[in-house]
């Protein structure tokens, strides 16, 4: 089995999707507003996924799923992902206004999807932890604003964490997780503390690429899934062996 992440699709279909379907589908907020890199991406995401991932395997979906402002207005957006291949594995991005109680949420997901909030997907000898995250005090943006949304996530982390029973963490966030310098912080040293073995984030697009930091650091391997900043195509961050341990 393999693992794989991507995040930010920003997805905004209007009529559901036809996989036999040749042009564009019709979406409620195209992408290519944001630059030409951006031009028929969810097509692009299709293709490159079917490619990639097996029936089999696991993608964490970072954050920033759909434009939809209620759940309802979302259901084309996740019936899409529903039919690509593998074992979907979802949390928030800050751009997720659609997803308010996650008990609801959760009623309404076509199959093959799973979504983390508070707690944690159990895998064979590993599992699958995860929050949206906030900007980092560290950071230049950070105001005082900022201080109770990044509190309440370092909550929301932590009992996710406490949900992976002490088995090897793969960490799923929206925000970077780590300082632009690769400087420790409470983020890191939860990591630390729960056996993280492995961090994925998104948020980070065009020239902010520019401050991602990927490899390792402190122990735990950092990697930017930001869809446009991996050509569309889900990145593989493990497998499991035959005796289900990752490498």
């Amino acid at each position: 089995m393999k693992i794989f992440a991507i995040s930010d699709l920003h997805l905004s279909l209007t009529s559901p999707f036809d996989p036999e379907r040749k042009e564009t589908p019709a979406e409620g907020k195209p992408m290519s507003v944001f630059g030409t890199q951006w031009n028929n991406h969810m097509l692009r995401i299709e293709d490159a996924w079917k490619k990639t991932v097996s029936s089999g395997d696991v993608v964490l979906i970072a954050g920033d799923i759909s434009w939809a402002m209620k759940p309802e207005e979302a259901r084309y957006d996740l019936d899409f992902i529903s039919h690509l291949p593998g074992r979907k594995i979802m949390i928030k991005g800050n751009h997720d206004l659609w997803w308010h109680s996650v008990g609801k949420i959760r009623k309404m997901l076509p199959d093959g999807i799973e979504v983390i909030q508070n707690d944690a997907v159990i895998l064979p000898d590993l599992a699958v932890c995860g929050s949206r995250l906030w900007l980092l005090p560290s950071s230049s943006d950070f105001k005082k604003d900022d201080e109770p949304i990044y509190r309440r996530e370092l909550i929301r982390m932590e009992l996710s964490l406490k949900a992976a029973m002490g088995k090897p963490v793969i960490a799923m966030t929206h925000f970077m997780p780590i300082g632009e310098k690769g400087e420790r912080n409470e983020v890191i040293d939860l990591f630390r503390d729960y056996h993280v073995k492995k961090a994925v984030y998104g948020h980070l697009h065009d020239k902010s690429h520019a401050i991602a930091v990927e490899g390792e650091k402190h122990g735990i391997s950092f990697y930017l899934t930001s869809a446009d900043y991996i050509s569309f195509c889900p990145r593989l961050i493990a497998e499991l062996d035959e005796d289900q341990k990752m490498f």
